[in-house]
């Protein structure tokens, strides 16, 4: 019997839920707004040109680091971050954590993916870049993480919401600037993968809930 209530906790607490529900109603705006602003457009913008006269200039040293978070984004080092997740809720007995890791991590890149041929934002010629697609995996993965910690250690209102929104800020400002220091998107298109993330995730874990049951 307790194995089984082990097995069915939520992966959307509900002592984060509300209050997610509105940073993720948020980050929705803020996608559409910056979609809206920089839709068919081949140029920085005023934001990104103040945050690159700011990173712009990173210490070569640091493009090691940022090539290292770049490839925790790209198919191979996402692909072995997700299966190293997924055994580890296996393991534990917690299918449905398996089952958000896979599908709200897809989703939130599935998204920004139809996000950039809606959009139509480019850089360096023809390449579509608004969202980083990156930043949205990297935020979605650690949000997802984070959310399991927070239902498994059944942390209250305030501590839970700050785990997750503090390791998702610092997990998209980390795959945001190392896209932006390699010169793959401007820092306007990190946001806007961040704000993906944190508009999907939510929302795909309350469907996997509803889906499996409220397991309470």
């Amino acid at each position: 019997m307790r194995r089984g209530r082990v097995r069915a906790v939520v992966v959307l607490p509900s002592a984060v839920r509300v209050g997610l529900g509105g940073i993720a109603g948020l980050a929705a705006v803020v996608v559409g707004v910056l979609g809206v602003l920089y839709a068919g457009d081949g140029r920085p913008g005023g934001v990104d040109v103040r945050v690159l006269a700011v990173v712009g200039g990173a210490a070569p040293s640091s493009w090691d680091v940022a090539l290292g978070l770049d490839f925790l984004g790209e198919p191979v080092g996402a692909a072995l971050l997700v299966l190293v997740a997924v055994t580890g809720c296996l393991l534990l007995r917690w299918p449905r954590a398996a089952v958000l890791l896979c599908v709200g991590v897809g989703a939130a890149v599935g998204v920004a993916r139809g996000l950039k041929f809606l959009v139509g934002r480019t850089i360096h010629g023809d390449n579509l870049s608004f969202p980083s697609g990156h930043t949205a995996f990297l935020t979605a993965f650690v949000l997802v993480v984070a959310l399991l910690v927070v239902g498994r250690l059944r942390l209250g209102r305030v501590a839970g919401l700050l785990l997750v929104f503090g390791v998702a800020l610092v997990a998209g400002a980390a795959m945001g600037w190392a896209q932006v220091v390699l010169g793959a998107h401007y820092p306007t298109d990190a946001l806007g993968g961040w704000c993906t993330a944190l508009a999907v995730v939510p929302a795909v874990a309350w469907g996997v809930d509803r889906v499996s049951g409220s397991g309470r």
